[in-house]
């Protein structure tokens, strides 16, 4: 078992991240992992990513507060515990246009 505390998950960088702390909570940095890795960027009022694909799947659900996904054929509001699934190369742009932070759960194969 690999056990990791919210509080001393790594912190990491990805580009295009604006307004937002992201936190590995299993895999990469964080430890062993065989499938896929987990994470949790807090987006602060106003925080936002660009329009971008990755080339591999990206499943979200949001922990706390409104997360506003953006995609080339809409955009959705999600609300606490709502999810989302982006396919591989399909472009996102993540947003908090509200007054209070949000938490958004990362998941993704690992590759």
């Amino acid at each position: 078992m690999n056990v990791t505390r919210f509080e001393q998950a790594p912190a990491y960088f990805p580009p295009n991240h604006f307004g937002m702390q992201c936190r590995r909570l299993q895999g990469h940095e964080a430890g062993p992992a065989d499938a896929l890795w987990l994470g949790v960027s807090t987006i602060f009022p106003g925080g936002h990513t660009t329009l971008s694909a990755s080339d591999v799947e990206k499943h979200y659900v949001v922990l706390a507060g409104v997360v506003t996904v953006e995609t080339q054929s809409g955009t959705e509001v999600l609300n606490t515990m709502d999810s989302c699934r982006l396919a591989p190369g399909e472009k996102r742009a993540i947003r908090n246009d509200s007054a209070e932070t949000a938490m958004l759960l990362l998941a993704m194969p690992l590759g």
